[in-house]
């Protein structure tokens, strides 16, 4: 990997999430496996497998939709949503289908099953943020947690 800054980064830093964010994130939920048995060792691997997912085409479109629709919702131009529903929940439930549909891109079904955790948990940046834009970041951060527990448990070492 070039050490360049992936776009999305910068995008998302625009926004007010670091990479930092997004490792603290990953690392609330953190559960020692074999090969990936300290926090440190950790830190490592989830900071290399988020510079890999922040520089894929198709996860920038997927968290610059989910960006601007979450703006377009809080200004009330999403037909047949109002913001005061956008915002006092429960019913919407694109959010959801936009985080598992990340997280399924990143990492397969054992992104969706990393979702649920991160989702039910909210930890870290993700209380932070709005209805939409949690659900993108968390899809993010659960792919790209499922990948370093899958990568760590096909080479221990």
């Amino acid at each position: 990997m070039n050490s360049e800054t992936p776009p999305l980064l910068e995008y998302l830093e625009k926004k007010g999430i670091t990479l930092e964010d997004l490792v603290n994130t990953a690392l609330e939920l953190f559960v020692p496996h074999p090969g990936l048995e300290t926090e440190a060792k950790a830190t490592e691997m989830l900071r290399e497998e988020f510079l890999d997912a922040l520089s894929d085409v198709n996860v920038s479109t997927l968290e610059v939709a989910c960006f601007r629709a979450q703006e377009d919702a809080e200004n009330g131009l999403i037909p047949g949503l109002s913001k005061e529903r956008f915002m006092g929940r429960p019913g919407l439930v694109a959010d959801e289908l936009l985080g598992l549909a990340i997280a399924n891109y990143i990492a397969g079904v054992k992104g969706i099953f990393e979702f649920t955790r991160f989702d039910q948990a909210k930890p870290g940046i993700l209380k932070k943020l709005g209805p939409l834009t949690n659900d993108a970041i968390g899809g993010l951060v659960a792919g790209v947690s499922s990948n370093v527990y899958t990568r760590a448990f096909r080479n221990p070492k």
